[in-house]
This record gives C-alpha cells, sequence and structure tokens, in this order.
C-alpha cells in the first residue's frame, strides 16, 4: 500500500514539472514573437524616415541629370525648382497662373528635365528667380532700385515670358529715365587724388572751374566781381547744355581764383586762366576777366573727344591746328609736345597781365606787361 501511493505521488509531480516547462516555454516563444514584431516596427520607421530625407534633402552638387519628361507636371501639386543651384519650392498652380514658359513646362507644351533626385533644372541664374516667383504669386512686386539689376530682372523675365513683369519693367526703366533726364549733378572736388582719379577713370570729356577766393591776397578791381559771378553762371550753362556727354566738375580748393581746365582722354588738353594782378592805383590788385568766346571755343574743342573721336583723323587734324584764339583774350602757349605731335599739348591761354606801375609813363595809358 505504501509502495503504490509513493508511486502515483511521482507520476503526479512528473506531469505538473511537465506542465511547467510546456507553459515556460510558451510564455518564451510569445515573448520572442513580441520582440521580433517590435524590431521590424522600428526598421520599418527608421527606414521610412530615411527615404523621407533622401526625397527632401537637396540635390548634391555631383548628381547628374535623370530623364526629360515631354508630358509635363500636371499630375503633380508641389514642384521642386533647380534654377542655377537655387533651390525653390512651389505649386504647379503658381507657375501656371501666366502664359509663360513655366507654364508651358507644367502642360507638357515643353520638355522639362528632372534629375535622379526629383528636382526640376532649369539652366538660369537663380538670383533674381525668387522675384519671379513672388510676381506670379501677387501679379505685381517691387523691382531693384540699382539700373543694371533692373534690367537683369528684365532679361530674366524676357527668358520666361513673363509679358506681365516685361511691361512691368518697361515702365519702371522710362519713368526713372524720365525723372534723371534733366538733371544735372555736378561733382565738388574735395582732394588732389580724387580728381586725379575721377579725371583718369571718365570716358567723357571733362572740364573743370577752379573757384577759390580765399586764394586773393588784394583788392578787386571794379569788374572783378561782376566777372567771377559771369564765369560761374557760364559754367553752370554749359553744365546743363552738355549734361550726358561731358562731365563738369568744380574745384574750390585749388590754387586759383578762377581757371578754365578742360580734360580728355584722361590728360589735360587746354587751360584758360581768367585772373591778372594789376598796379592800377599804386597798390596791387586782382582783376578777373570773363574771355567768354575762348570758354565756348575750347568747351567746343573738348567734344572732339567724345566717344573716342579724337583718335581718328579728322580729330587728329583739328588737334594739331590748335584752333584759334579769340582776339584780346591773352596769350596763347602749346606746351609738353609729345611723339606724335599735337596730341599731347595742352593749350594755355593766360589773361593774366602784370601790369608794372614804374613802366607807366606820365599821361599814358596802362602798360601790360606779360
Amino acid at each position: 500500500m505504501y509502495s503504490f501511493t509513493v508511486s502515483v505521488t511521482c507520476e503526479y509531480v512528473t506531469l505538473f514539472c511537465l506542465c511547467v516547462m510546456y507553459l515556460y516555454t510558451s510564455f518564451l516563444d510569445s515573448t520572442l514573437q513580441v520582440l521580433d514584431g517590435v524590431s521590424l516596427m522600428s526598421a520599418e520607421a527608421s527606414g521610412g524616415s530615411v527615404v523621407s530625407e533622401n526625397s527632401l534633402a537637396p540635390p548634391s552638387p555631383n548628381h547628374g541629370l535623370g530623364q526629360k519628361i515631354g508630358g509635363g507636371l500636371a499630375g503633380s501639386k508641389y514642384v521642386k525648382l533647380n534654377v542655377g543651384g537655387s533651390l525653390h519650392y512651389t505649386t504647379v498652380q503658381t507657375l501656371s497662373k501666366e502664359d509663360s514658359l513655366l507654364r508651358s513646362m507644367c502642360d507638357g507644351s515643353t520638355e522639362v528635365s528632372i534629375d535622379s533626385e526629383g528636382w526640376v533644372v532649369l539652366d538660369r541664374c537663380g538670383r533674381h528667380f525668387p522675384l519671379v516667383l513672388n510676381f506670379l504669386r501677387d501679379g505685381t512686386v517691387p523691382l531693384p532700385e540699382s539700373q543694371r539689376e533692373l534690367e537683369e530682372v528684365l532679361k530674366e523675365a524676357q527668358y520666361y515670358r513673363l509679358q506681365g513683369l516685361i511691361q512691368h519693367c518697361l515702365s519702371t526703366l522710362q519713368k526713372r529715365n524720365e525723372t534723371y533726364e534733366g538733371g544735372c549733378r555736378i561733382p565738388m572736388i574735395t582732394s588732389a587724388k580724387e580728381e586725379q582719379r575721377m579725371i583718369t577713370t571718365c570716358r567723357k570729356p571733362v572740364v573743370k572751374l577752379q573757384n577759390n577766393r580765399g586764394n586773393n591776397k588784394y583788392s578787386y578791381t571794379s569788374n572783378s566781381d561782376d566777372n567771377l559771378l559771369k564765369n560761374i553762371e557760364l559754367f553752370d550753362k554749359l553744365g546743363l547744355r552738355f549734361n550726358g556727354r561731358v562731365l563738369f566738375i568744380k574745384d574750390v580748393l585749388g590754387d586759383e581764383i578762377c581757371c578754365w581746365s578742360f580734360y580728355g582722354e584722361g590728360r589735360k588738353i587746354a587751360e584758360v586762366c581768367c585772373t591778372s594782378i594789376v598796379y592800377a592805383t599804386e597798390k596791387k590788385q586782382t582783376k578777373v576777366e570773363f574771355p567768354e568766346a575762348r570758354i565756348f571755343e575750347e568747351t567746343l574743342n573738348i567734344l572732339i573727344y567724345e566717344n573716342g573721336r579724337a583718335s581718328g583723323h579728322g580729330g587728329m587734324a583739328l588737334l594739331e591746328s590748335g584752333g584759334v584764339s579769340s582776339p584780346g583774350v591773352g596769350q596763347s602757349e602749346e606746351d609738353g609736345a609729345g611723339v606724335g605731335g599735337g596730341d599731347r599739348r595742352v593749350r594755355r591761354i593766360h589773361v593774366r597781365r602784370h601790369i608794372m606801375h614804374d613802366e607807366r609813363g606820365h599821361g599814358q595809358q596802362t602798360v601790360y606787361k606779360d
């Protein structure tokens, strides 16, 4: 009886152990399945994010063109544009607002080049493309203040065949030209270095008026003030008359009280000095004259250097003639003859006449000594 009880007890213990092992094995299998599912979901999630990032990443500098599509972009809602390396993200609706090259790219009338990363490639400078997009979005856009940049925008508008933007640029250019027409700006020289740089870099003929009354050490003669004002008035009139063709500059820091200088191709061509020192009343006085005819003549002569016309045969012949001095103006000199003849001469017309009081005879008129 005792042995039977022991055998039954062993069978129950064995059965219990088998049940425990089965349950433990099932638990392990379930745990492994859950862990495998979590790992798979993590891998899928990480893989999806990588694809998304790659799809939105900018094209690499060395990426090649993929294919040309002739069916257009109408099936897409958004478009990625690579304009000369400048990346833009916009909608097909925006690109299709006006009848232009961009609309023809969207509806399939024009082939588009798409690289391997999905960017539509346009072989244009992307500097002003944001302005083009803003014009398509809003119908108008503020244009650059710079004349050069405005012309660049006009070129881009013509390439994309945006008639609205083209008209906007042309009307703005016309308004600015009308605004500046008739305006005359005369630079004021502040240093010798600035004057030299301005004259040598200017492609136009240059007329300079030195007007520095601070250099006068003596009193003026009776007509000097009037003549000085006449010189200044003539300078202003010539500046308005030849605006755009001749550069007029004013020097108030020079050594001369009133002196005209004429430059062509970066060098001095002629000079008209309007001051003289006189001894009319036993003391020195400063006399300012107004050689109007000579100033007009030299101003017209300097136009030979406009647009490089002085290098022609006619210009050379006229320059070698030296011009004709107006009577009663003063002494004319030609200095600095260089290689090649008269084109290197500088005509200096001096109206300075130093009058010595001890050279005047009793009862005689004033004697001028050059």
